[in-house]
């Protein structure tokens, strides 16, 4: 099969799609490589790397003109005109991006496959997983960062001084982003509560995080209450595919003293927090109800080379499974199906039916692909 990487064109995206290493197994594989001219620069793949392993480096027409397509974000409206029905690999977030997306890939009979809704096995998503632990990771620092003074916030240092731990973090969704957030602010020194539904949940957190890690049960009353507590506010929340749900309301926002932050994880899924707006590297932040916002829908570009190395390890086998069978390889394996978002012309992921209300082109990937 031809494999095409293009060069991320999204504000400040400067991870790849496959790393030398993969290419280089793809190639020995028996597949064609082509390389966007500079696509792995920014994350310290030179285009010679890839030559090295048996890539063709050329321009953006050819990247794309492959059969299967592997990016790291969704498609910009630049990208649309090269939709050809080809394999489409990425992370899309269609029910959080612009309707027109969703329409391009429709009309086009692309095969858009999700990163963000593959699931494995045990139900969980094996390709979302290692970008939401980057972006968890971040969400304390870069709170951290625009809390103090000098960035127009609070001055409230997120850290131990002394024995003392000083700020207070309120992390809402305890999955893996809210993991790695509690564990990065609870490192730093930070006062942390985390939100989630399950006590049990909240049992493993203790054990992987610290023993008096605050753990509550999230509930709109409970939410409420410590929300003018908190410094900083991390919004984690996940529904895989859908659109996330605004648990933390506008009024909330309102009661939190000025100055303060809050980092929406959630945000490339239309945002958990209701005053969000999405933002991006070059302009991260926006200040409403005298709170700050962080909102950037592509966090782990921040650190493209570790965020590459992470999201190929994680992406490689499956790729190689499409350039070996192509659309037969989700016959076999139901989680991987679940990653079509759109074939033949049709929505098969019901979460972004729903968003855009568009039951009339849904149909079930199962009845697609038998």
């Amino acid at each position: 099969m031809r494999i095409g990487i293009p060069t991320e064109i999204k504000d400040s995206e400067h991870r790849v799609g496959l790393t030398p290493a993969a290419v280089k197994a793809l190639v020995e594989a028996g597949h064609e490589v082509c390389v966007e001219r500079d696509a792995g620069s920014r994350s310290g793949f030179e285009d010679a790397a890839y030559v090295t392993v048996g890539a063709r480096v050329a321009d953006a027409e050819a990247a794309w003109s492959a059969d299967l397509v592997v990016k790291v974000k969704e498609p910009q409206e630049a990208e649309y005109g090269f939709f050809r029905g080809q394999i489409v690999f990425t992370f899309l977030h269609l029910a959080g991006s612009p309707r027109a997306l969703t329409e391009a890939l429709l009309d086009s009979h692309t095969i858009a496959v999700a990163y963000e809704t593959v699931a494995d096995a045990s139900g969980r998503w094996p390709l979302l997983a290692p970008m939401s632990a980057v972006a968890g990771s971040m969400a304390p620092l870069v709170g951290a960062h625009h809390l103090a003074h000098f960035r127009g916030g609070r001055g409230v240092l997120l850290g131990q001084v002394l024995g003392r731990r000083h700020g207070r973090v309120m992390i809402v969704g305890d999955g893996i982003v809210g993991q790695h957030a509690a564990s990065v602010a609870s490192a730093m020194g930070a006062n942390v509560r985390v939100f989630g539904l399950s006590e049990a949940r909240g049992a493993d957190l203790r054990k992987y995080i610290s023993a008096d890690l605050d753990y509550a049960i999230s509930t709109p009353e409970a939410l409420a209450e410590y929300a003018p507590k908190a410094d900083l506010l991390v919004g984690a929340v996940l529904v895989g595919g859908a659109r996330a749900p605004h648990v933390i309301t506008a009024a909330m926002v309102r009661s939190m003293a000025a100055g303060t932050v809050v980092v929406d994880v959630s945000i490339d899924q239309g945002g958990c927090i209701e005053t969000s707006e999405p933002t991006s590297h070059s302009k991260p932040t926006f200040v409403k109800h005298g709170v700050i916002h962080y909102c950037v829908t592509n966090m782990p570009g921040a650190y493209p080379r570790t965020s590459t190395l992470a999201l190929t390890d994680a992406t490689l086998p499956y790729v190689l499974r499409l350039a070996d069978s192509g659309p037969a390889a989700f016959r076999d394996d139901v989680g991987f199906a679940n990653g079509v978002n759109t074939i033949e012309g049709y929505l098969t992921c019901q979460p972004v039916a729903d968003a855009f209300r568009w039951q009339s082109r849904y149909r079930p990937i199962a009845e697609l692909i038998s």
